[in-house]
């Protein structure tokens, strides 16, 4: 897939570095990591709206360059 998407923060665990966005149109969580996050403090809010590239990682879709 080319492209950014966008999607909502579903879920973001700060201490485990990782977290779920789920896809405008679609009811699918995407799994990022924090150091996949483009800010200088690698964080993210639930319900905050993000633009991302979907790539497939280790056998499943994985949210890279999360923008705010």
């Amino acid at each position: 897939m080319e492209g950014r998407s966008k999607g909502i923060v579903r879920s973001f665990n700060r201490l485990g570095g990782y977290g779920f966005v789920v896809p405008l149109g679609s009811e699918e969580q995407v799994y990022f990591r924090a150091e996949d996050i483009e800010n200088e403090r690698r964080t993210v809010s639930e319900g905050q709206q993000v633009s991302f590239v979907l790539v497939l990682g280790d056998g499943r879709f994985e949210a890279r360059e999360l923008r705010a």
